[in-house]
């Protein structure tokens, strides 16, 4: 199954790649790696805000580490034309806005490495960082990067 038909049979539909919001640019290409900045959670209806564990729960974080996988994978297709030619997802690196009793983070970051591991299949297998964050830039509720090897 192609990467498209993946996505089609998840319901993913990519949208347009974001500009950077500062002074950097949204991925950078050495050798065969795609070093991706990165992407907070946002959707097509807008920022998915709040801190985990006081406004958002558990389940809301996954999605709204889902969009950020959305966005990286949009990403992927800025910077390499066809999503054909990735060949693993390195690592990611996933920051939760958080509270500071909560404690679930890797569980809310899964909301997007689940979506790696069903698009990519065993290319999405990755190392990962998941930590948690006061505040992230414009209040979003997760923020994710990562290192894609790519053919």
């Amino acid at each position: 199954m192609s990467v498209s038909d993946r996505l089609k049979a998840a319901g993913v539909t990519l949208p347009d790649a974001r500009p950077p919001v500062a002074n950097y640019v949204p991925f950078v290409i050495t050798g065969n790696l795609l070093f991706i900045s990165g992407q907070v959670s946002i959707t097509p209806e807008g920022l998915i805000k709040g801190r985990l564990g006081e406004d958002m729960t558990l389940e809301q974080g996954q999605q709204a580490a889902r969009a950020c996988a959305i966005n990286l994978i949009t990403q992927m297709k800025s910077a390499l034309g066809d999503l054909e030619r990735v060949t693993r997802i390195v690592k990611l690196g996933g920051f939760v806005n958080a509270a500071g009793d909560f404690t679930d983070i890797p569980k809310v970051v899964n909301g997007c490495s689940d979506l790696m591991v069903e698009i990519f299949g065993d290319k999405g297998r990755h190392a990962r960082a998941a930590v948690a964050c006061p505040v992230l830039p414009m209040g979003a509720a997760v923020e994710v990067d990562a290192v894609v090897e790519f053919a």
